[in-house]
Order: C-alpha cells, then structure tokens, then sequence
C-alpha cells in the first residue's frame, strides 16, 4: 500500500543529511549501498532452530556517566567490543546513541529494543531453540571497521554455537547500518536473519535479506515501551517473516502505529523546527562527543 504525505516512514538517509548541514558539518556520511543481497531460508522448522540475538544495546557501564531514560548522546558508554551474553542471566543493557529520538519516546523500557526476555519465553513454549549467547555490534560509523574486526567476531561466536538463525534489533541511524551489514554477513554464511528496524531507508539502502519494519520512532524497534502485546506482535512478526520469505529484500510493515498523530515524525532532525541558538548547542555537544571517540 502506497504511502504519503505524513504518514509515509521518515526518509532518514536526506533527514540526517540535512541535519548535519544544518548544524555547519560538510561532507554528510554515505550509507554503504550493495545491489546483491545473500539469502538462506530456514533449513528445518523453526521449532528446530537454534536462534540468536545480535543488539546494538551497550551494557551499562557506570562508570561512564549518565546512561538512563532521557540521558544525552554519551559517546563513551559506546566503547565496547562485540560481547556475548548468557542467556540464564539477566542483562542491563542501555542505547545512548547519537540520533535516537529522545523527545517522543522515553527509553524506559528495554524491552522496546532487547527482546531477550520474551524471546526467552517464547523458546520455553518451544517456538524455536534458544542460542547459548546473544550478541553485541559496536555502532561505528567506519563501515570497514565493522566489516573488518567486529563481524567476523560474531560470526565466530554464532558458528561455535551451531546458530541456525538470528533476530537483529538496531536503535540509531548507523545501527542499522551496521546490522544490515551483519545481517549480509551471517546469511552469506548459511544462517537465516531477520532485522527489525525503525529506520527502513537506511535498511533497504544497504540491502537485507528481511526487515521487519515498525512505524516507531528509533529505539523502539522491538515493540512499543512498556505495551506487552505490541512487543509480543512484533517479535511474532518478525518469527514468521523468518519462515515465510521467498527471498532477498524483503520487507513487512508492522501495522501497529505510534500514535493518533505523526507530529514525531516532523520534529526529529528537523532543523527547520529548531531555533538557530539551538542549533549551535547541539554543534557544541555534538562536537564534545567526537572529542570523546578521538581521544579514546
């Protein structure tokens, strides 16, 4: 069904472009862009699939500063190498990533962006079989750094677990970037992928074999905070999209949306919206934040 007007998906890729122009920074990034995508269907029912979680959530490190609902851009509780997870344990993880909406929704419920939980849950009622460990994709901007040094780390981690398939939940603009390149990379290795996004430009710009699309602003890729059911929808979708699609690009809008209003969709990075003196404010911290990544 065609879409228009405010209730088409925010074009992220001229968005953040013209965000970034706005605030005085030249030569706006390029998303990596591929014609081909690799596709692996499901080998055997998912009920016998061994699935896995790959977040671009960062564990909580208190030691770097605020971190919690409402907390600023925090470019230091970024660092972190691809970590896996014990899936018998309980995990605080947090996004602090630049460009996750932080005006519309309140990053309270982690359950809106690490699924961990119900996937747990739903692997108990023998769904699927639940993988040893989930996994951590640092958010990097340097896209050969990702491809280079952290996916071969995951990849390694998935093939020692036997993983069949993988459910990727990405927050900020670059973090779909950076699980749409993990995506291509573990169904070029013969496991099945399904991304669930916020952002499905920047998705289908890269190229996946199946995104599963929720109309929501960034960081609530795995459901609406603190509502079970859109959460317990969402991660079903994503299960059947797994088993359904024929092939490479494919994408399912949730139907769920936001809410009765789009209002959200017209203030994010919207320079138009924001007071000049605003402007230079979010240059200065933008600017403190890279200072934090060059120093590191």
């Amino acid at each position: 069904m065609s879409m228009a007007g405010d209730d088409a998906p925010i074009p992220y890729l001229q968005r953040t472009r013209d965000w970034y122009l706005a605030l005085g920074y030249g030569n706006p990034y390029r998303y990596a862009h591929f014609e081909d995508v690799p596709f692996q269907r499901l080998r055997q029912p998912l009920a016998d699939c061994l699935v896995t979680l790959v977040t671009t959530a960062a564990p909580y490190q208190p030691d770097k500063g605020p971190q919690g609902p409402g907390a600023p851009y925090n470019a230091a509780a970024k660092f972190f190498v691809p970590y896996a997870g014990d899936t018998g344990m309980d995990h605080d993880v947090r996004i602090s990533h630049v460009a996750i909406d932080r005006v519309h929704t309140s990053m309270e419920d982690a359950n809106a962006w690490f699924p961990l939980p119900l996937m747990r849950r739903r692997a108990a009622e023998g769904r699927f079989r639940l993988a040893p460990r989930f996994h951590g994709a640092p958010t990097n901007r340097s896209q050969r750094h990702t491809t280079d040094v952290d996916i071969p780390l995951i990849l390694q981690r998935c093939r020692e677990d036997g993983v069949d398939a993988a459910v990727l939940v990405a927050n900020c603009p670059v973090c779909h970037q950076t699980l749409s390149l993990t995506a291509r990379a573990l169904e070029a290795a013969g496991m099945a992928t399904v991304l669930l996004g916020c952002a499905r430009d920047i998705v289908e710009h890269v190229g996946v074999p199946r995104l599963l699309f929720s109309d929501f602003p960034l960081g609530n890729a795995a459901g609406k905070p603190h509502d079970p059911g859109s959460q317990e929808a969402t991660l079903e979708m994503a299960l059947r999209l797994l088993e359904t699609a024929e092939g490479p690009r494919t994408t399912v809008q949730s139907p769920q949306r936001w809410s009765a209003s789009n209002d959200w969709k017209l203030d994010y990075c919207n320079a138009e919206r924001v007071a000049p003196q605003e402007l230079a404010r979010l240059r200065a911290e933008f600017d403190a934040a890279k200072e934090v990544v060059r120093q590191a």
